[in-house]
């Protein structure tokens, strides 16, 4: 064995044994306990990042452990490839998205398996084959066949960078979650998914989710937004129309004075005077720039314009004034709020700015509110004032009998309302699913048949940015024989939200050769649920809520019969390094900054924050580079060492250089000791030393097992092994004990495989075993090793440490009173000195006092 370990040499030898063997191969075992371990796949931009390290090592700790401990493993990859960027970068270099998909699938899958990932390559695809988005497609279908596929005009999220539509999840602070650039409102004809049909499913099912995050379920709960209330009825003056409003204060009813309406109501056009119609025009010319979540925020500045229409207060059927108001949505509730400045801060602060009246109906107990003094909403419990024969009720109580009373008299019921909206599915861009819809004159929107599925992607498009999607312009896509009619028909041209393809991707992974439908039912209900799903917390309402909702569709269309896709969950966190800039040249990468320069123009570099790294600040590290100076398994150990999975881990060039060293010194700690146990037997019994090493092994096998096994400690489970390795370098009796000696050697590689693969497949190999790590098994500890027979003690003399003392954990205090005075160094300090008395803290210290 080479005394020098040489990391390249080592990792490059396993990973081809690892591909020809197959050794990651999983297919379906009744006898064995399935477990399938699931990281987010990436989309292919043609290099992986420390993010990608991380998150993939992380995975692959919990897929070897699982396989060492004899379970059926699962461990996939593949690529979320449809997509605006592919595009975008066809537009700007001139390529096919095609090519530039495919091209950067092979740059990434080389640099992963340069990492020692373990997975089942045989089961890799990317979604942009039309070998899966067929299936998507047929699933379409069926949707549409049942209702939850459909088409309408709305009001839509629109990036004019992108030139495409946004659904509300992908709209961050009024801006594209791709590019950053601001989002206007577009009226536009669109594919939605009946999200809502699930929309209490959801909700319920969250409930029954211990393995996630309860950060995560809190996100899509509110997401969802379930409240409940009343639906009333205000009559327009002077006309047949009506506004129905949602409220979930009932109560406060009587204290309404004016309606506010989202200006994407379609009664604002209706109910505009002639006199009001200019200024009506300006404003929602204005609020149509308006992102819809910077609309909600409670920073806004409330603005609005009256109508020139007046509705009835069905209660006191006193005339109240209707304005638009920009803090009102149409995706939210009916697009009407019946406004009770009073009681509330958003109405207080519009009243206030446009004169319009407050009305208190809801008391405090011991207060008498006045409408003309109040400096802000009240929003607390009391007693109803001002409200007719409610007067006196607890407001809890009212919120009932209010319902019931409006009930009665036909003007409002009780209901449910969400703040989820149906998931809005189209895109106006090439590189995507195609939807596979034929529009006929004759027969209107027609479902292309199951038998000539797929629709493909035309590949001969021209790509310019500009005028909306390819796919419109290119005729022979477009014209198509009606199936129902065979006139002459077009296609639609709108593409799927790649969404779509990451909310069923985990299910075929379970079959993705199988070619007579979407999933082979029985090998995804043998694989599904995920065991464990990783990625990241940004992912809550969008692609972990469609999952969810595509999961229950499948099992709706018979082809699963689980209701959700993931049992546990874990949100990894970030990977940040400082920023680093130049005045000259901006931001820097970390090789161009020179003890503090920039080595482009020799002048001083300030450093900035630590943040997530980032392309754009090129705070970023090349996996590339550090495994070509450090190896994978250093690479892989730093990224699991330095922070819980977690947190944000910061990087940190020491602690790479540190985790190096310690995997040398494993090494070292093999190849020193070979010579000694190579004929060594695992030892029965130990004494002395020796039982303190097995002890320190066992209680490491304990610490790891816990740590690994649905913790994710990895961190701490690695420090252990750390300190086990310690106890190898300062174990003196190897001579004599090689039996424990190979025991805590072996031990130390099998607990650190998850983590370092490569090494630690070498080392079992130096170690004599001829069968690969994996099938050794994990170790279990003995809880016997775990006693202690011995203890140390320190002995002191006044306070002063002057010696240790190993005792039978079972000695009497006699006999450690009298073994400490007869410690060799205790007694030069007790010469010729009265013991007045001896303190004994069992297990810890002995302390003489002399006079």
């Amino acid at each position: 064995m080479e005394n020098h370990y040489n990391p390249k040499d080592v990792e490059a030898k396993w990973q081809s044994f690892w591909q020809e063997q197959q050794t990651f191969r999983a297919g379906e075992d009744p006898g064995k306990k399935k477990y399938y371990l699931l990281e987010m796949f990436p989309y292919p931009s043609g290099r992986i990042h420390m993010g990608h390290v991380r998150n993939y090592a992380i995975g692959d700790v919990a897929a070897r452990f699982k396989r060492m401990q004899g379970f059926n493993v699962l461990h996939p990859m593949g690529w979320d490839a449809f997509g605006m960027p592919a595009e975008n970068a066809a537009i700007e270099h001139g390529i096919h998205p095609a090519k530039w998909t495919y091209e950067n699938i092979d740059s990434m899958r080389r640099q992963l398996k340069k990492i020692g990932l373990s997975y089942d390559w045989k089961r890799e695809f990317a979604t942009c084959d039309a070998d899966y988005y067929r299936w998507e497609q047929l699933v379409f279908l069926k949707m549409f066949e049942r209702g939850l596929a459909y088409k309408k005009g709305s009001s839509v999220n629109w990036c004019d960078d992108c030139q495409t539509v946004l659904a509300n999840e992908q709209v961050e602070d009024g801006c594209c979650w791709r590019c950053h650039n601001p989002v206007e409102q577009k009226e536009l004809e669109q594919w939605f998914f009946k999200i809502t049909d699930y929309a209490d499913e959801l909700l319920e099912c969250a409930d029954n989710l211990p393995g996630w995050p309860e950060r995560v379920l809190a996100m899509q709960r509110n997401w969802i937004g379930r409240s409940y209330g009343c639906e009333i009825v205000f009559t327009v003056v002077d006309s047949s129309c009506q506004i129905k409003v949602f409220t979930t204060r009932p109560d406060t009813l009587f204290g309404a004075t004016f309606m506010s309406l989202a200006p994407e109501h379609p009664l604002a056009e209706t109910l505009v005077t002639e006199e009001q119609r200019a200024a009506v025009s300006q404003f929602m010319e204005e609020v149509a720039g308006q992102d819809k979540t910077a609309r909600i925020s409670g920073d806004l500045e409330k603005k609005g314009v009256f109508t020139g229409s007046y509705c009835l207060n069905p209660l006191t059927g006193q005339k109240i004034p209707v304005f638009l108001a920009n803090f009102v949505l149409m995706d939210y509730g009916t697009g009407a709020v019946m406004a009770v400045p009073a009681h509330d801060q958003r109405d207080f602060e519009f009243a206030r700015k446009y004169g319009l009246p407050l009305q208190v109906v809801i008391q405090p107990e011991g207060e008498d509110l006045a409408a003309e003094q109040l400096p802000e909403a009240y929003v607390g419990s009391g007693v109803l004032v001002n409200s007719g024969q409610f007067d006196g009720l607890d407001n809890e109580a009212a919120k009932e009998k209010i319902a019931e009373y409006l009930d009665s008299r036909g003007e409002g019921r009780k209901t449910v309302n969400y703040r989820l909206r149906d998931w809005g599915v189209s895109r106006q861009r090439y590189w995507g699913t195609p939807i596979p819809i034929i529009y006929c004159d004759s027969c209107g929107a027609v479902p292309v048949p199951e038998k000539d599925l797929p629709v493909t992607l035309p590949m001969d498009v021209e790509l310019t940015g500009e005028g909306g999607s390819p796919l419109a312009k290119h005729q022979e896509f477009m014209q198509v024989a009606c199936p129902k009619c065979g006139q002459p028909a077009r296609r639609e041209s709108d593409t799927f939200d790649t969404f779509v393809e990451s909310s069923w991707y985990f299910a075929r992974y379970a079959c993705p050769d199988y070619q007579d439908g979407p999933l082979d039912k029985a090998a995804a209900n043998y694989w599904l649920p995920v065991d464990q799903y990783i990625g990241g917390i940004e992912h809550a309402v969008m692609h972990l809520l469609y999952a969810r909702f595509y999961t229950k569709i499948l099992r709706d269309l018979g082809m699963i019969d689980v209701d959700e896709p993931f049992t546990n969950l874990l949100t990894q966190g970030m990977v940040c390094k400082e920023t680093q800039r130049c005045n000259e040249h901006g931001w820097l990468y970390p090789e161009q900054v020179v003890d503090g320069k920039c080595v482009l123009c020799e002048r001083p570099v300030s450093f900035g924050r630590t943040e997530k790294m980032s392309k754009s600040k090129k705070n970023v590290i090349d996996p590339n580079q550090l495994i070509e100076q450090y190896g994978a398994d250093t690479a892989r150990l730093f990224s699991l060492f330095a922070a819980p999975p977690e947190k944000d881990l910061e990087w940190n060039e020491q602690g790479v250089e540190g985790c190096s060293r310690f995997l040398s010194r494993v090494w070292r700690a093999v190849g020193d000791n070979l010579e000694a146990i190579a004929a060594a037997d695992m030892p029965a019994e130990v004494s002395g030393e020796a039982a303190e090493l097995k002890r320190k092994i066992h209680q490491t096998i304990k610490k790891v097992s816990e740590d690994i096994d649905g913790r994710f400690h990895f961190n701490t489970a690695i420090a252990a092994v750390m300190e086990l390795v310690n106890a190898i370098y300062a174990f003196k009796s190897t001579a004599n004990n090689p039996g424990i000696m190979r025991e805590a050697l072996e031990t130390v590689v099998r607990l650190l495989n998850p983590f370092v693969p490569h090494i630690c497949e070498e080392l079992w190999q130096q170690l004599g075993h001829t069968d690969g790590i994996e099938a050794a098994g994990w170790p279990s500890w003995d809880d016997q090793a775990l006693v202690a027979d011995e203890v140390t003690m320190v002995v002191q003399v006044n306070g002063k440490v002057r010696g240790k003392l190993a005792v039978a954990i079972d000695a009497e205090q006699a006999a450690i009173e009298q073994a400490a005075l007869s410690e060799a160094n205790v007694q030069r300090f007790i010469e010729g000195k009265q013991v007045r008395k001896i303190i004994v803290v069992p297990g810890r210290l002995i302390n003489v006092v002399v006079a």
